[in-house]
């Protein structure tokens, strides 16, 4: 059994679904579960569905955007228009507006998981569609029956126990399955999500539970590369780095592999691909275990996290900011869901470098100012180098204003202005 994950950039609109086709029939082997996330930009668009929702504004203009963006891509599909995915994607838009219409919670956590699973279900629909017109046949699997969770919503923590019985119940080896990533449900079979960009946890999930022979996830990039091409001109492949690696650049906020899913792949040492959808035939980079799996080749890597909060706490009375202190303050970062990046102490000051991914900065600070006294600053980006070298460095401050600044033995990291 192997596992591919296919992200919403290679199934955005006709051409990319088409391309998925000629991977899969250029990889035929049958025994294969595949995970797909939302087309395109179809998360970020069902987040605006639920923003004007929850502001008491209709979004039935939005909706109906989203529904006719997906009609485009079948009909680009799909020859016959009144094929029965049409009816399917209909339905699934019908489920969207009751559940607008008759939900009674406002809670945005809660909301947010029930509205935001319906990129998933609906691209994979139109996928297993797709290819079983094409000969490939193939088995449409809810994930939600099959990946149970708590009721953490937005940040769900998997039941394992639970979901590798039903994971292998779900299952036939020697077929095809496709099933959605990002979404599992609570034992109340409501909607829960894994985080955001959870789709590649759900593969490792699904490999780990079916002991897996690799996982591979297929990209816009060629691989795992040292930097992301987005912000930085120059980047070069890494063809190899290990499970250790993988994990620090993930921690560290890396893009090309989520956090999440190589803890599980490397319980079991199942071997993680990243290849790029566009070039199929090339090896892409390699994640795996053991002395041989070194970073290939050994050079910087860079990554830079937007939009972080830099805070800055001190005692009132200038007393020790000791163990007490900072224990009382980590916990308020786990109360208000603040991911913390970056810490630095001194004996009577801590600063903090925070992502506030859950929009409760103002109530942290608030908080915080009834015991210390606190300076913070928004806005400013994290920049962390791995096997930094002093040009490495150089590179990066050039130019910025440089907040705070921190080397360990392999790791850099920089808080920069603006």
């Amino acid at each position: 059994m192997k596992v591919f994950k296919f992200g919403g950039a290679s199934v955005k609109d006709t051409a990319g679904v088409k391309n998925v086709l000629k991977v899969l029939q250029k990889h035929n082997n049958p025994d294969k579960l595949i995970v797909i996330s939302a087309m395109g930009k179809t998360t970020n668009a069902l987040e605006v569905i639920i923003q004007k929702y929850l502001a008491e504004q209709s979004p039935e203009a939005e909706i109906e955007h989203l529904r006719l963006f997906h009609v485009e891509i079948m009909n680009g599909l799909f020859e016959h228009k009144k094929a029965a995915v049409f009816e399917k994607i209909n339905q699934f838009f019908t489920i969207l507006r009751n559940f607008l219409e008759h939900n009674k919670s406002k809670q945005y956590d809660f909301v947010y998981d029930q509205i935001i699973g319906f990129g998933e279900l609906i691209s994979t629909t139109i996928v297993s569609e797709f290819l079983s017109r094409n000969g490939i046949r193939n088995t449409w699997i809810d994930v939600r029956d099959v990946i149970k969770t708590d009721s953490t919503y937005r940040d769900a923590k998997v039941d394992w126990e639970t979901t590798q019985k039903k994971i292998i119940a779900a299952i036939n080896p020697g077929t095809i399955s496709i099933t959605q990533g990002f979404i599992g449900s609570d034992s109340n079979n409501f909607t829960t999500s894994l985080g955001r960009e959870g789709s590649d946890y759900t593969a490792g999930i699904f490999a780990y539970c079916l002991n897996a022979e690799s996982v591979t996830i297929w990209k816009d990039v060629p691989g795992v590369l040292n930097a992301d091409p987005r912000e930085f001109k120059t980047t070069t492949l890494l063809q190899q780095i290990s499970y250790e690696e993988a994990i620090e650049l993930a921690f560290y906020g890396a893009s090309v592999i989520h956090p999440k899913t190589l803890q599980p792949l490397q319980r079991k040492e199942i071997p993680l691909f990243v290849k790029s959808f566009f070039h199929p035939e090339n090896e892409g980079t390699k994640v795996c275990r053991g002395n041989g799996c070194a970073v290939i080749p050994q050079l910087p890597c860079f990554i830079v996290k937007k939009n972080q909060a830099l805070i800055s706490l001190s005692s009132r009375d200038f007393s020790f900011m000791v163990e007490e202190n900072i224990s009382e303050v980590f916990q308020l970062f786990h109360q208000y869901q603040m991911k913390v990046d970056l810490i630095q102490n001194s004996a009577i000051s801590f600063s903090v470098c925070v992502d506030n991914k859950f929009n409760q900065l103002e109530k942290l600070i608030q908080h915080l100012k009834a015991k210390f006294r606190v300076e913070y600053q928004t806005g400013v980006s994290l920049y962390t180098i791995r096997h930094f070298n002093e040009s490495a460095i150089n590179s990066v401050e050039k130019g910025k204003k440089v907040l705070l600044k921190q080397l360990t033995h392999n790791t850099v990291q920089m808080v920069t202005a603006g």
